[in-house]
């Protein structure tokens, strides 16, 4: 199992701190970004969390998905791997 996992549904009012402090509850987190809109700066509701532990990673997500954080009943699940992105280039007709 992977140790990083996607926490959706974030409050504005969460940010890298808080999210850290609640998921190491479970056990050592070496990570914990809370991703944010890059014009804004404003929480884009979603970020990540990586343990150093794959029990902990699980413990996380079988305790914390739907659990409340911040007054919003939060996502959490095992992240995926991120598709490769499309280069505009690449559908260009010149």
């Amino acid at each position: 199992m992977s140790t990083k996992l996607y926490v959706g549904n974030l409050s504005w009012d969460t940010n890298d701190l808080g999210l850290r402090e609640t998921f190491e509850a479970f056990g050592e987190v070496s990570d914990a970004v809370v991703i944010s809109d890059r014009e804004t700066g404003r929480s884009r509701g979603f970020g990540f969390v990586t343990f150093t532990d794959d029990d902990a990673a699980s413990e996380a997500i079988s305790k914390m998905d739907g659990a409340a954080l911040d007054g919003r009943n939060i996502k959490v699940n095992q992240a995926r791997e991120r598709a490769p992105r499309r280069n505009s280039y690449d559908n260009a007709s010149w």
